[in-house]
């Protein structure tokens, strides 16, 4: 059986949750484990599912409404203990300041650019696979 990683995908647009899906495919590259996706689109509902643990990364959406992926981020680093890596989807190159304050570890642009963000997320996969080793 093929180890797993359970990517958080959070967002009020479920076609920005799809481009993150269909980016990523079943794993973002050769030597990280295969994805399972579980997707949010309340900011309650990351904060649920984080409570219940098993979460590898975060996907955050940084233009989602009512609240976006930066305000999330920051409270979960703030509130979450050992909270996982944040990878933030942000509208604009210009908006990458704003990622650095919300304490996420990598952010891409909007709209999902596949080669772009699985490098990100097979980075950030990596990562906490070095943490736990």
């Amino acid at each position: 059986m093929q180890p797993t990683a359970t990517v958080l995908v959070y967002s009020d647009d479920s076609n920005t949750r799809e481009q993150v899906r269909l980016a990523t495919g079943r794993r973002p590259a050769p030597d990280v484990p295969v994805v399972e996706f579980l997707e949010c689109a309340t900011p309650d509902a990351v904060l649920r599912e984080l409570d219940r643990g098993g979460i590898d990364v975060c996907v955050l959406d940084g233009e989602a409404v009512p609240m976006g992926g930066m305000g999330v981020c920051r409270q979960i680093k703030d509130e979450v203990f050992d909270c996982p890596p944040v990878l933030l989807l942000i509208g604009r190159p210009q908006d990458a300041w704003l990622a650095t304050w919300s304490r996420a570890e990598a952010a891409v642009t909007l709209p999902v650019e596949p080669v772009e963000f699985a490098a990100a997320l097979a980075s950030l996969l990596r990562d906490k696979a070095a943490l736990n080793a």
